[in-house]
């Protein structure tokens, strides 16, 4: 048996003894059994680098061997250092021993049980005084056994000041928010600010715009637009985030005369280089169109391109591929030459009378709105042809999208969702008829000799289109007349009708009524009362598609609609995409937009858009 030497402690039940490491195991009291390799490969380094810190605990049996109860890992680290080098310093280990297995169970419990990892205000403080005696960032990470990312990230907040490192060890303040002020360069701010947010729920965003007021994100299109680079070389001043990609330009004076003197070279650039009369910039993202209108300016458009059918068919070809999304770079960019020529372009008796407005838009890019023509260039754009005179005489009602057939057909849709209604309105058909049949009405007519009038209650595109089946009687009588069934015995019909009872009898009255009404019995008003009271609901019975409705109308109406649908104007990237389609296209796009969920995904359609398009019926009803 190996001699053991003793070392003196302070406790005099605890003895230390210098045990041969070939005597050592683990035992099977110690409960960490599972221990990850790459750990005590860490934590072999460690004790590599800066020697065994804490001695082993464990109990010796008759034979003078120790099972080790606490420090399994650095017993495997220690046996690890052995298997590398012979010549390593673990000839002996130092062991404090239990006196009996009771003692040594005890011991192994707590070790475990007070396990606990480092708080990262200790973290802070522990890495940051080691880096202070000089240690670098893989030497600390071997020390405290943990990865390089957390050396830095932890380096990075031990130059706070010492009051938000107490903050956040008391659990006053968040880690998040301790992060955050390390943007702060000015200490008498940050302590102030601690101060108001100690034991507050403050997001960080909040922080960073207190500690820089009136900094300038980087993603702000100014920046974008000027460039960070650009920015800098004249001595603009940045922080940045170190937990983030975040930066801050804290020299907004800078930036924004950067930002005028970029946004005149390109207004200059325009003028030269595409011969318009005139151009000015805007400071704002967008343009006010209200503005626009203020200023009296005519709007000229781009002279349209012509394709060739082949290049039709090509650009047809293109296209399809491009919304299935299997274009090629090649493809697309002969999608693109081909878009332009379709686009076409202004003339430049057309640039030679009007100019643009310039602009810089939310993702810092140049945003031109070209073709404008101002108050007193009008007359000479007239001369030369390039602008239309205004009519001499103009109508006081603008006229109007919908064509006399299609709003016969939505009168006649109307008329059959309000029919259909009163189907569950027998009191209210009934009071109808009595008022129809009396004296209040105006009505002279007998109850016999009521006339049954079949007006028209279907379109002629019923393509859409759900009918009330008690309420067909065709298009014209002539087709009613010839589903009639004939009555042979009207006495023995009558009885028979008798028998069903007086439910099914108001039925009958109640269809019957419900047939004859015409569109706008009565008036607009009354016509509108019936409606509202019967609860009727023209969408229940019709569905605009392509055929029905949108392909009836004039391209700029479905334009007009689109933007209605989505609250938006036609700035909008969707509403500039749709309106370069063709008109079938648009109105194959807007029967989607009603009726299929991906498309009002893709599109944005949000939850009160879909249920204000699920009731949506045109104005002409």
């Amino acid at each position: 048996m190996t001699k053991q030497q003793t070392i003196q402690t302070d406790t005099a039940s605890a003895v230390i003894l210098q045990i041969p490491l070939e005597m050592l195991s683990i035992s099977d009291l110690n409960p960490r059994k599972a221990v990850s390799e790459a750990h005590i490969e860490s934590l072999a380094d460690s004790i590599e680098r800066f020697g065994l810190i804490h001695n082993l605990a464990g109990l010796m049996d008759e034979d003078g061997r120790v099972g080790i109860v606490a420090g399994g890992c650095r017993l495997r680290a220690i046996q690890m250092i052995a298997e590398r080098s012979e010549a390593h310093p673990f000839a002996t280990v130092p062991v404090k021993l239990a006196a009996d297995a009771a003692e040594a169970e005890d011991w192994a419990s707590a070790e475990n049980a007070a396990r606990e990892d480092m708080t990262p205000a200790d973290e802070i403080r522990a890495f940051g005084r080691m880096k202070s005696r000089g240690a670098t960032v893989p030497e600390i990470a071997l020390a405290f056994a943990v990865t390089e990312a957390r050396v830095y990230q932890r380096l990075a907040l031990a130059g706070l000041p010492a009051p938000v490192l107490d903050a956040l060890a008391a659990g006053e303040i968040s880690l998040g928010t301790a992060k955050a002020f390390t943007l702060s360069d000015d200490e008498t701010l940050t302590l102030s600010l601690l101060d108001q947010v100690k034991g507050q729920a403050v997001s960080e965003s909040a922080i960073k715009n207190a500690l820089h007021p009136d900094a300038i994100k980087a993603t702000d299109r100014r920046a974008k637009f000027v460039g960070i680079e650009v920015y800098e070389a004249e001595g603009g001043t940045v922080t940045r985030d170190l937990f983030s990609d975040e930066a801050f330009l804290a020299s907004p004076t800078l930036l924004d005369r950067q930002f005028a003197e970029k946004l005149e070279t390109a207004r200059a650039e325009l003028v030269e280089t595409q011969g318009w009369a005139w151009a000015e910039t805007r400071p704002e993202a967008w343009l006010n169109y209200y503005e626009l209108d203020q200023m009296k300016l005519a709007r000229l458009y781009p002279i349209e391109g012509d394709l060739t059918e082949e290049e039709a068919e090509e650009y047809d070809e293109l296209a399809d591929l491009a919304n299935g999304g299997v274009l090629d770079e090649a493809g697309e960019a002969r999608l693109s030459e081909l878009q332009v020529l379709l686009d076409g372009d202004y003339s430049e008796d057309q640039r030679a009378h009007a100019g643009c407005i310039i602009l810089v838009n939310g993702s810092g890019s140049i945003e031109t709105t070209a073709g404008l023509v101002r108050p007193e260039d009008k007359k000479a754009a007239i001369e030369a042809g390039v602008l239309q005179a205004p009519q001499t005489t103009k109508s006081d009602t603008p006229k109007s999208p919908y064509s006399q057939k299609l709003v016969a057909d939505m009168r006649a849709i109307r008329l059959a969702s309000v029919q259909a209604a009163l189907l569950a309105k027998p009191e209210l058909v009934l009071d109808l008829l009595g008022f129809g049949l009396s004296e209040a009405s105006g009505s002279f007519e007998s109850v016999f000799g009521i006339r049954v009038d079949r007006p028209t209650n279907a379109p002629s595109v019923e393509d859409g289109f759900a009918r009330e089946p008690r309420l067909e009687h065709g298009i014209d009588a002539s087709e009613y007349w010839q589903k009639a069934t004939r009555v042979d015995d009207f006495a023995e019909a009558f009885a028979g009708f008798r028998e069903t009872g007086k439910k099914a009898r108001n039925a009958k009255i109640t269809e019957a009524i419900a047939r004859t009404l015409p569109y706008q019995a009565g008036g607009a008003e009354l016509f509108g009362l019936i409606a509202d009271e019967a609860g009727a609901d023209i969408r229940m019975h019709w569905t605009p598609t392509a055929e029905n409705f949108f392909s009836r109308v004039s391209a700029g109406h479905l334009v007009d609609l689109l933007c209605e649908f989505l609250d938006c104007d036609s700035r909008d990237e969707r509403v500039t995409g749709f309106a370069k389609l063709k008109k079938a296209e648009k109105a194959e796009k807007m029967e989607n937009l009603v009726s299929d969920p991906t498309t009002q995904k893709l599109m944005g359609l949000t939850t009160d858009q879909k249920a204000k398009l699920d009731k949506w019926v045109p104005a002409c009803t």
